[in-house]
């Protein structure tokens, strides 16, 4: 899969993690976006780790939207455990 997919798949993958998780998140759309291609990364890295495969391989592949979504869902609740701590310190 060729970069430019890879970041629509993060887009995508990051807007869905947002619609699965809804609330209030410092940082706005931006950053939500930069979360669903880190994400999509992460679930990539995770799933292939884990399962010995390369789940980011096909753009329209199940494994590799589920891998993204899911890399979205962790990198989305670890931000908001971290951004959450630092609000509340203030």
């Amino acid at each position: 899969m060729g970069i430019i997919g890879f970041i629509i798949l993060g887009l995508i993958a990051g807007a869905i993690a947002k619609a699965l998780l809804p609330g209030d998140d410092p940082g706005g759309i931006i950053v939500t976006m930069i979360i669903g291609v880190v994400g999509a990364l992460l679930g990539g890295f995770l799933a292939s780790a884990i399962f010995g495969g390369d789940p980011l391989d096909e753009f329209f592949d199940i494994s590799t939207w589920l891998t993204a979504i899911v890399g979205s869902i962790i990198l989305l609740l670890i931000y908001r455990m971290v951004a959450g701590r630092r609000t509340t310190a203030r």
